[in-house]
């Protein structure tokens, strides 16, 4: 009797102590989930992230004994508000540690939830504030053919409809220029395009895929190049694929006999953006049909001559040139499938004059002598006193360059090219870079002769090179992702993953470069951004 009363009592006393277990669950729980969205909240606004991490990357005051205490381009820039300095330096101007963990703090605030190379275009070292351009910053400017008449609302250049090519009406509004013409009209003294222009997608999807009307051979040079052109009048470079993307450049070959490659072509171009250049112009990849936009439209009777179809029913053709125009270095078709690099016309040398200048690290071109930049260490003593490299910004252009190449392993930078307009105030173009891109499995070291030899760097180059050793805006992820907009990116990438790795490495080694500048004491900044303000950074977007 006793034991049922005791069961009939445990029953209700084990239904509470389950209800009370319940509840101090639910409790802890509900604690729980208050303390994690309290630390892990939602993130605050990029723009204002930004704008508060700005103070920590902005940048200190002209060093004592920089190459140019002044601002940089145009002699203007925005300072730094009063009671604010930049992080020091590692051992002086070097950034290292304390920058690359302030910039970690901004990435991460810029960076959250974009794409790598989004975030890296909206990072305020991407966005610096700029001198104001004057009238004779511009390379051209439109002239209309016709002075119009009193009875005229609208000036016009007109030209008679040829056959194939579009009838050309374009008034003085740059709404009516096809992309190419706003290409042209949009260079200044300081780069060929700018980053945020929004003519450069379509301009870049004309060179991908619209109609190709003519094709001639390009006179000059050691390889077959072709000049094209589209109904709106626009032309373009083309470089025919020779080998596989992933092909490596033979170790035994000179660099002069290297072949020129169409991916390297497409890659400079993409390297030369993410590095904040815009010293190349645009390239992009096509797969073009040998025979319908080659063989078949060419006026160019020499080029005409030098088609046949191959053994295995591929369409073929050499052109000609100095070195490889023959059978043996034949361009074929799969069957007429043929994988090509084009990259838009600067504007015509009668209209837009350019200077040739010979490179003071160019190479000997000989197999037995050496350059004497390669014989005499104190070799840059000698050319920072050499005009144009004794003032102004030409130098550090040059070592921008240097960079660049060495970044892609391009030997073949022997002569530079600038605009004659703007004499030896403005940039370095970038052209010609087939030969980049040829060996992931060495670097050259002597391609950055000029950065060693003279240790000066802009200091914006410098903060972005720091920028892209970051583990968020990695050089190889963010050319990665540049890369696969390109269309010939969809079939395989346009640079393999140990040609990316490559990059990686190499820019591992032009910090450590600039490192021994400064343990030598011998690096001085050209200080182009010598500080800015939150406010114009913002403005720079």
């Amino acid at each position: 009797m006793k034991r049922r009363d005791l069961r009939r009592c445990s029953r209700p006393l084990c239904l509470l102590l389950a209800c009370l277990s319940l509840a101090l669950h639910l409790l802890l729980a509900l604690l729980s989930l208050s303390l994690f969205q309290t630390t892990c909240g939602p993130p605050p606004h990029p723009r204002t992230e930004s704008l508060r991490a700005l103070v920590d990357t902005s940048l200190t005051p002209p060093e004592a004994g920089s190459l140019d205490t002044g601002a940089g381009r145009g002699g203007s820039s925005a300072r730094l508000p009063p009671g604010h300095s930049a992080p020091p330096l590692e051992g002086g101007p070097i950034a290292s540690l304390n920058m690359a963990a302030k910039m970690d703090r901004l990435g991460k605030s810029v960076g959250a939830g974009l794409p790598k190379l989004s975030a890296l275009f909206s990072h305020p070292l991407y966005n610096l504030p700029r001198p104001a351009l004057h009238e004779d910053d511009w390379l051209l400017k439109v002239k209309p053919k016709v002075q119009a008449s009193d009875g005229d609302s609208m000036e016009e250049w007109v030209s008679d409809s040829e056959e194939a090519y579009d009838a050309a009406q374009w008034n003085s509004s740059s709404e009516s220029h096809p992309p190419w013409l706003r290409f042209h009209l949009g260079i200044t003294r300081w780069q060929l395009y700018d980053r945020l222009d929004p003519n450069l997608p379509p301009l870049l999807e004309q060179l991908s895929s619209h109609r190709i009307v003519s094709a001639v051979q390009k006179t000059g040079g050691t390889q077959l190049k072709l000049v094209m052109s589209f109904p709106n009048y626009g032309q373009a470079l083309f470089k025919p694929m020779k080998q596989a993307r992933d092909a490596e450049t033979d170790f035994n070959l000179f660099y002069f006999s290297d072949f020129e490659r169409h991916n390297a072509e497409i890659a400079a171009f993409h390297l030369d953006r993410v590095l904040g250049f815009q010293r190349i112009p645009p390239v992009a990849g096509r797969l073009i049909n040998v025979t319908r936009e080659i063989r078949d439209i060419t006026t160019d009777r020499k080029l005409a001559r030098t088609f046949y179809t191959s053994p295995v029913g591929n369409v073929c053709f050499y052109g000609q040139c100095s070195y490889y125009c023959s059978t043996e270095h034949a361009v074929c078709g799969k069957p007429w499938g043929l994988e090509a690099s084009l990259a838009v016309m600067l504007p015509d040398l009668s209209l837009a004059p350019r200077r040739t200048w010979r490179s003071p690290w160019r190479r000997s071109y000989s197999r037995s002598k050496l350059a004497q930049w390669e014989k005499d260490p104190d070799y840059c003593v000698k050319v920072k006193t050499t005009p144009p490299y004794d003032r102004g910004t030409r130098l550090v252009d040059l070592i921008d360059m240097a960079i660049l190449d060495f970044l892609m392993s391009n030997m073949d930078r022997h002569h530079y090219e600038t605009f004659e307009k703007f004499g030896n105030n403005t940039f370095l173009l970038h052209l010609d870079n087939g030969r980049a891109f040829g060996r992931h499995t060495r670097d050259e070291p002597s391609i950055l002769a000029p950065l060693q030899q003279c240790c000066r760097i802009r200091r914006s180059t410098l903060l972005r090179l720091h920028l892209l050793a970051l583990p968020q805006y990695r050089l190889s992820d963010v050319m990665r992702e540049s890369l696969s907009q390109d269309r010939l990116s969809a079939a395989e990438p346009l640079l393999s993953e140990p040609h990316l790795s490559a990059l990686d490495r190499r820019l591992a080694a032009v910090l450590r470069a600039l490192r021994g500048c400064e343990e030598g004491r011998r690096r001085l900044v050209y200080d182009d951004v010598a500080g800015y303000s939150a406010e114009g950074a913002a403005a720079g977007r």
